[in-house]
């Protein structure tokens, strides 16, 4: 069933739950699933309900809007109720961990290298190691170039490019004549060395 909010301007309460986001949405249906377990439903998750948020989740994040198009209104009925708190939780931490905790994120990666860089694969280590060098504030392996800025004046530039346009419409006529060679000048065997018969 369609409402029609403003008939004169077409757009009903469908159209407008259709445009959703997904965490919009997810946040939507979990105050429904809050209220159903105020009243006793269980919203214990199983393994099923988790793989079905952390799908949810990841395809998400691989592309909010194709997703969010997808998750329609019909596929949502379908989800489950720990389902649907698990992907409003997950998403409601992914929109804020990824701004609040680069830093975290940044301290962690770091943390585990320190602890790579003590594994007794060699070639862990060193690269370990390696990695923990690039790291902008350790700055070890950081590949730097150096610019060096010559200041001109706009007479000083003016002059060169007259310069290289004279060149380039008035080239120097160096010609120089073509030797010409016979046979009997070139001794073969003094230009490619003696061969063997072997």
């Amino acid at each position: 069933m369609t409402l029609n909010v403003t008939p004169e301007l077409g757009v009903s309460l469908e159209d407008e739950v259709g445009k959703l986001k997904l965490p919009e949405r997810a946040a939507a249906l979990a105050k429904t699933v809050d209220k159903l377990e105020e009243h006793g439903l269980d919203v214990t998750p199983n393994e099923d309900d988790k793989d079905v948020a952390t799908a949810l989740a990841t395809s998400y994040a691989q592309n909010p809007d194709k997703t969010s198009q997808k998750v329609t209104n019909p596929k949502a009925a379908t989800l489950t109720p720990p389902s649907i708190r698990l992907t409003n939780d997950i998403l409601t931490e992914f929109n804020h961990s990824v701004v609040e905790s680069s830093k975290q994120l940044r301290n962690l990666v770091t943390n585990k290298l320190i602890i790579e860089s003590e594994n007794p694969d060699p070639r862990v280590r060193m690269r370990a190691l390696e990695l923990m060098g690039k790291i902008s504030d350790v700055g070890l392996f950081a590949e730097k170039s150096e610019v060096t800025i010559t200041h001109q004046t706009t007479d000083d530039i003016k002059e060169k490019l007259r310069g290289k346009l004279a060149k380039l419409v008035n080239p120097d006529p160096v010609i120089e004549d073509a030797v010409v060679l016979s046979a009997a000048d070139i001794d073969i065997d003094v230009e490619l060395g003696d061969f063997d018969d072997e």
